[in-house]
């Protein structure tokens, strides 16, 4: 990861916490400051939700680029002080792709026996059978992957949300902590914290919408935000490791 120096520690503490705010604020701009109708629909909300996150990780990487004291100004440089570079791309994905595959080999052991026993199944019916089975498990891969792409809420999971938070929290906050003079070990805490703060915002709906006691509405957001704060500081130390961008993307 490369660094450079000559931002001071306040300065960069506030700016961090600046595009926090500014990522979680904008995406309510269009209701509270527009004034613009609700959306009919789950899928107009979600899109609009889309082009908010957009426009503020646009915003964050424009302010980052302005604070950032770089010694050069190429586009080139700047994309790899955001960590979005080709060189060593494999290493930089698949390792800490393997990695993170661990925490969910639970699961993934568990679907690849689901799988066997069907197979098995389909073996035991009759001779020539297991062709079929092929057929059955690629038609209903193709199937669950049609439906998957055509889920807004697929997308803000598995596309939108990731990218814009990573580049907001990771590529634009990581590179300012470094050059404000933290010490690695604070910076890969640090981030994690102010991602988990700008989710506190899930705090009403749970305790306004689902109609949770205080307490209870407390106890759900304090789980997730510590979530939140663990693998934050995984992905944090990843991005560090790596220099590299789509290591956590």
């Amino acid at each position: 990861m490369e660094q450079e120096t000559g931002l001071s520690k306040p300065v960069a503490v506030i700016a961090c916490a600046t595009m926090a705010f500014l990522y979680v604020a904008i995406l309510y701009a269009p209701t509270l400051i527009l004034r613009l109708p609700a959306p009919s629909s789950l899928k107009e909300f979600m899109i609009r939700r889309f082009i908010c996150a957009t426009i503020s990780s646009f915003m964050s990487l424009v302010f980052c680029a302005i604070l950032l004291p770089l010694r050069r100004r190429e586009a080139t440089y700047l994309f790899r002080v955001y960590g979005i570079r080709l060189d060593h791309l494999w290493q930089a994905v698949v390792f800490p792709l393997s990695l993170t595959c661990l925490m969910y080999a639970g699961s993934l052991v568990f679907k690849s026996l689901l799988l066997v026993d069907s197979w098995k199944e389909h073996m035991h019916q009759g001779e020539g059978i297991s062709l079929n089975c092929i057929k059955d498990i690629l038609q209903n891969f193709l199937a669950g992957l049609s439906s998957t792409a055509s889920n807004v809420l697929a997308w803000r999971n598995y596309v939108v949300a990731p990218l814009t938070e990573e580049l907001v929290f990771r590529a634009c906050m990581i590179p300012l902590l470094l050059c404000g003079g933290f010490e690695i070990y604070v910076v890969i805490l640090l981030c994690p914290i102010l991602f988990s703060l700008a989710h506190l915002n899930h705090w009403m709906e749970i305790y306004g919408r689902q109609n949770y006691s205080l307490l209870k509405a407390f106890m759900v957001v304090g789980l997730q935000l510590g979530y939140t704060v663990i693998f934050g500081s995984y992905a944090s130390f990843l991005f560090i490791r790596t220099g590299c961008f789509f290591s956590v993307s």
